[in-house]
């Protein structure tokens, strides 16, 4: 799959060409964008072997999140304020029923009957529905009140939010890496699964050190990040060509190519009956994007763009997230996937 690499120098060329159509150069950089999922996944697996689940899927949704922060950014910085909210709920509803969908479905195909951790499950869950409704506030705020009427308070609302989110997150850190890391321990009756999967990997997959895995982990993100840059820039332009609105270039083709590090790294571990770990990159991702990055994208909102960036997502949205929260919790609860 590396020989996929080679569309990232092309999109680059043809971005640098007038009068290429953008849809091209999009297209070129979110092929380019799979083999540096794949390497993501190769250097995550490497160091979760040394850090176990929690760590490991923590480390690869901090990098897999790397390139949606980066596309909300560049985004912010040229006003495009409706698709990165359009991004941020696309985002959580990949990982989420997309990503953890196809671990749970492709897993238990190959393995029929897959356990894992049902306290750390628990936890992600109650973290994400803590997320949206707290996300829910400043919503409903915009949509009652109106920017207008009430301006000054709104972004003052936001601020206050966005920094409680992030103080969430910090507390949740300290909490699954500090204070109550057992919770988050590989199920015991999965361990023999996971040791022999583990085994089979080993066999097949890259013979890494730790430190050729970090190496691997920052160039690849940072290889990510340098693609996103692009597909922002071809991103506006290929949706007028093909007709798809802001929103939906948001929700579904920024979400889904700047997070295909995550979701391919939670397939891959499903398949490969490590479902701790998948859990943990799926549930993880998403608990990151909705206490960090969505929260980080306020406070930088107005310093970055043009105008700043606001917790007011649409109905739409806030249900999307708030049914799919309920879904993937209710689901993934029980510790057992098949």
């Amino acid at each position: 799959m590396l020989w996929l690499l080679l569309f990232a120098p092309l999109a680059v060329a043809l971005g640098a060409i007038e009068g290429v159509p953008a849809p091209a150069v999009f297209f070129c950089a979110a092929v380019a964008i799979v083999p540096i999922a794949k390497l993501i996944v190769e250097g995550t697996e490497v160091i979760a072997g040394y850090t176990g689940p929690a760590l490991g899927g923590l480390l690869n949704a901090t990098f897999g999140n790397l390139p949606e922060l980066i596309i909300a950014v560049v985004a912010l910085r040229a006003g495009m304020v409706e698709m990165v909210r359009a991004s941020i709920v696309g985002a959580l509803l990949a990982n989420l029923l997309l990503g953890l969908g196809l671990a749970f479905l492709l897993g238990g195909m190959r393995h029929h009957v897959q356990d894992y951790n049902p306290l750390a499950a628990r936890a992600y869950a109650s973290m994400m529905l803590l997320a949206v409704i707290s996300m829910a506030v400043p919503s409903g705020f915009h949509r009652f009140f109106g920017a207008e009427q009430g301006f000054a308070h709104a972004a003052l609302l936001d601020t206050s939010v966005a920094v409680v989110l992030l103080a969430i997150y910090a507390l949740y850190l300290v909490y699954q890496l500090w204070t109550h890391r057992e919770s988050f321990a590989e199920d015991d009756h999965a361990a023999g699964s996971g040791l022999h999967a583990r085994a089979a990997a080993a066999e097949h997959g890259p013979q890494w050190s730790l430190s050729r895995a970090g190496v691997t982990l920052v160039g690849a993100s940072l290889a990510a990040a340098w693609l996103s840059e692009v597909l922002v820039g071809a991103a506006e332009e290929t949706g007028h060509a093909l007709g798809m609105s802001k929103t939906f270039i948001g929700l579904i083709l920024l979400a889904g190519v700047g997070g295909a590090a995550e979701i391919g790294s939670a397939i891959t571990m499903g398949r490969r009956n490590r479902m701790d770990l998948s859990v943990g990159i799926a549930l993880g991702s998403c608990i990151q994007i909705a206490l960090f990055v969505a929260p980080v994208l306020v406070l930088l909102g107005g310093v970055v763009g043009p105008q700043p960036f606001t917790l007011s997502f649409t109905r739409g949205e806030m249900g999307f997230l708030f049914v799919s929260v309920l879904l993937g919790g209710m689901v993934a609860s029980d510790g057992r996937s098949n």
